[in-house]
Order: structure tokens, then sequence, then C-alpha cells
């Protein structure tokens, strides 16, 4: 009996300190960086509206002032995000996606009175070659006033890969063909012509003879037959 009880307890000291361990452990931290995703605004070197510095506002919260030839990022959270600069009329609705990257560009609009800043959405290979102008530079760090999500820090856009040049093609090996007369061919210097056999060595023995050596043994042929054909 007493066994029992002792084996109760310990069962309920082991339930009771399983939810306060579990209640311990720290949460994961929300809106980290891997989860959100990272908007670029950047604005031209123009000599038009130069001394301008229009306010850059995301879902109406301002976020900084965009000074010519600047560009800056911002990280926000994934889901609907309104952006937009001191011209109301004009923005752009981003359906943000976590680790994504988007990016903006300011133009400015001259008025009558005095000009307006508008955002552009971008496409990214665009935006990347034009971030990468040696006349853009990091956001002065006094014209941001969201710090919390605003960065000015030296951006480093990675190239698009090079595409690799295709192999060479290789050279075709040409092989030698063998062509048959009638007979075996021939593992030797030999040519074959029309059925016959040139050597490229020195004339056989059964060549044929000179034209003086022939036209000599004709005359000795004769006077042979010549001498056998007299009475004696």
């Amino acid at each position: 009996m007493r066994v029992a009880v002792l084996a109760f307890c310990a069962f309920t000291l082991a339930g009771s300190l399983v939810p306060a361990q579990e209640q311990t452990q720290p949460a994961p931290p929300q809106g980290s960086s891997k989860q959100q995703a990272v908007v670029y605004v950047y604005r031209y070197k123009q000599f038009v509206g130069a001394a301008l510095s229009p306010s850059v506002y995301c879902d109406d919260a301002q976020l900084a002032r965009m000074e010519n030839g600047r560009y800056f990022t911002v990280k926000i959270d994934p889901g609907q995000h309104a952006f937009r600069a001191n011209d109301a009329q004009s923005g752009v609705q981003l359906d943000v996606k976590a680790g994504q990257q988007y990016f903006l560009r300011m133009e400015i609009a001259t008025g009558f009175m005095k000009g307006h800043g508008r955002l552009v959405l971008m496409a990214a290979e665009q935006a990347r070659y034009e971030l990468q102008s040696d006349k853009l530079k990091p956001l002065d760090a006094g014209k941001v006033v969201d710090t919390a999500r605003v960065s000015v820090e030296l951006i480093k856009l990675d190239s698009p890969a090079v595409a690799a040049a295709p192999p060479a093609s290789p050279t075709p090996i040409l092989k030698p063909v063998a062509i048959e007369t009638g007979h075996a061919a021939q593992a030797s210097d030999e040519h074959v012509v029309h059925g016959e056999t040139l050597s490229d060595g020195a004339p056989a023995a059964q060549d044929q003879m000179s034209l003086g050596d022939a036209a000599r043994k004709a005359r000795q042929k004769k006077t042979a037959t010549d001498n056998a054909t007299q009475p004696q």
C-alpha cells in the first residue's frame, strides 16, 4: 500500500513539472529577418527637383525623407502593404511575400506650385542595374524617421550569373577506308587502281624490259631464224 502511494505521488509530481518546463522555454522571435521581406527604395540623381526631399510612407506611416541620388531599404512583414510618397494620389499596393525583394523608384513630378514625389514599382532586373550606379549613395541617417525598419547601410546586390559558353564541337576523326579489288587488302604502301596493284617500292623482276633490249633480242631471234633456213 505504501509503495502504491509513493508511485502515485511521483507520477503526479512529474506531470506538474512538464508544463512548468514548457512555459520556461523562450518563444521564437516574431518578425525575424528570415520571415520578412526587403523593399529597396531609390531615387535618381537629377538636376530637376534636386532640392526636394519627398517623404516615403508605408501604410501611412512615414519611413524617411528621400534625398536626390540616394537609396534605403526597409524590412516589412508579409501581407498587404501600401507605399506612397507625398503625392497621395499615386502609390503602389504590394502583396508582400516572406523572403522576397521588391524595388520602388521615386520620380519627381513637377507641379505649378511645387514638385511631388511618386513611387513606381520596378522590375528586379532593371532596378538591380540602376542601383549599381556609382552616382547613388545611401540615404543620410538624419533623414530616417522609422529607425526600426529603415536601413541606410551600403547594399551589395548579386550580379546575374554569366551564361557558360557552349562546349566546342569535337573535330571529327577520319578513318581510312579499305578498297577491295577481289583480293585481300594489303597492309603495305600499295595503291589499288582499276584492279591492279601498283607498288611504291623498287620494280619487281618480272617488270617489262626496256625498248632497246627488246629490239636487240628481236634482231638476234631473226638472225637465228635466217641462219636456220639457209641451205647447208
